[in-house]
């Protein structure tokens, strides 16, 4: 007597689905298909709400309150007037035309305005003391500020490249 065959199948047989199997498949792509249609629905309320929200927000915080103005004492009010009384634009530009002038040898590092008195305070930095003289030398032609002087200067000597530091103050004119 022999041994019965044995038959070895590695390949498998294909397992179909059948109908069960394509129904729920055709449920689930439904069911997604739902998904991402609420999905953008509420994207695109979400993004109608910001928008109503973002419009509440400026129509409310149109400017200062009545409360704010009031309260106002006159000092304040003339401060704040002298504060944009201040020829920004003119002095600014004059300070740049300056700087530009001296081919990148300047560089401004801060401009403190002092508006009771009309005067700015600038702080900058130079290669040398002759292009921080040079620098005062072209801001006395200058049309917006007056008498400007070198108040103080500094040589930097934990730079390698030494610049000196200075200060200058000028006036300048509410006419220009």
């Amino acid at each position: 007597m022999s041994a019965p065959r044995l038959e070895l199948d590695f390949a498998g047989r294909k397992l179909r689905g059948g109908i069960a199997g394509i129904a729920l498949a055709v449920v689930g792509v439904v069911g997604l298909a739902v998904a991402i249609g609420q999905q953008r629905a509420l994207d695109a309320q979400r993004a109608g709400l910001e928008l109503r929200h973002d419009a509440l927000a400026r129509s409310q915080h149109t400017g200062p309150s009545l409360e704010s103005i009031k309260g106002l004492s006159a000092q304040q009010a003339e401060k704040t007037v002298g504060v944009l009384a201040t020829p920004w634009s003119q002095l600014l530009m004059q300070l740049e035309t300056a700087s530009a002038d001296s081919h990148g040898d300047i560089a401004l590092l801060s401009i403190e305005p002092d508006h009771a008195k009309h005067r700015v305070r600038v702080t900058a930095e130079a290669r040398s003391l002759h292009l921080a003289l040079a620098y005062v030398q072209r801001l006395r032609k200058s049309d917006a500020l007056r008498y400007p002087m070198l108040e103080a200067h500094e040589l930097k000597k934990d730079d390698p490249h030494h610049p000196v530091r200075f200060q200058l103050s000028a006036d300048w004119d509410d006419a220009s």
